[in-house]
């Protein structure tokens, strides 16, 4: 079972199969669809702003075909191209498509598809996550008027007090303070070094010195692991446990 949530919308001029694609895409559970549009002109605008990791879209509409309209997309919204005329097969491959899709096509055909997209996906997303945890070894976070270099590897925890953080780092008594919400360091750093355990903490995996009950001991300071974030917490845990 895939581990990620593609989102998609379809483009298609022909009813019956909009709504067959729909009732496809409602069935695969990696899918998660969200809009579809009778023609290229009606998609252009809303994917312009709201962009999707995936498109399924007819090749011969009225206006504006398939084959233009993915010219126009997002670069990373990708496409599995639905057509009645084999001959698009070779312009579609030009673009870079995922896959062609000839109608009519069954699910198992759509499955397939939606299968090649979605080892696509797992890919982009593991060679992220390794470019991540191997190349960012440093934030430079603004604090007093000033760009400070702070090293990952010399971080404790990360405390959230409203619109602040408090950076407390190795043999540094007092913390840094920098205007920036938890949330958005945590869109940051890599996943394979910090986790969050509290509404109000990130905690250095790499620096936990005692693991008690509920608790997280690092460097004196006590940091309980809330509900919320319980169950990520004791799965680190249990893959490093002898």
């Amino acid at each position: 079972m895939s581990s990620i949530k593609i989102t998609c919308s379809i483009v298609d001029d022909e009813p019956m199969a909009l709504n067959l694609v729909e009732s496809y895409v409602e069935k695969t559970p990696f899918l998660e669809l969200k809009n579809k549009f009778s023609s290229a002109i009606e998609a252009m605008e809303v994917l312009k702003s709201n962009p999707v990791d995936l498109l399924f879209l007819d090749i011969q509409m009225p206006d504006l075909t398939g084959i233009e309209f993915s010219k126009m997309l997002p670069k990373e919204t990708r496409v599995i191209f639905t057509t009645a005329f084999d001959h698009y097969a070779l312009e579609g491959f030009k673009v870079e498509a995922i896959d062609y899709l000839l109608k009519p096509f069954d699910y198992a055909e759509f499955l397939a598809a939606a299968n090649k997209a979605n080892t696509w996906f797992e890919l982009v997303k593991g060679k992220r996550e390794s470019i991540l945890s191997k190349e960012k070894e440093f934030l430079f976070v603004k604090s007093e008027y000033k760009q400070l270099r702070v090293k990952l590897a010399d971080v404790l925890y990360f405390e959230g007090l409203k619109d602040y953080i408090k950076i407390w780092l190795k043999d540094n008594p007092k913390p840094i303070l920098t205007l920036m919400s938890l949330k958005s360091l945590e869109e940051e750093l890599p996943e394979s070094q910090f986790m969050r355990v509290h509404r109000s903490f990130i905690v250095s995996l790499n620096n936990i010195d005692v693991i008690e009950r509920s608790q997280i001991i690092i460097n004196q300071q006590r940091i309980t692991v809330s509900e919320q974030y319980k169950s990520k917490f004791l799965e680190f845990i249990n893959n490093n446990s002898l």
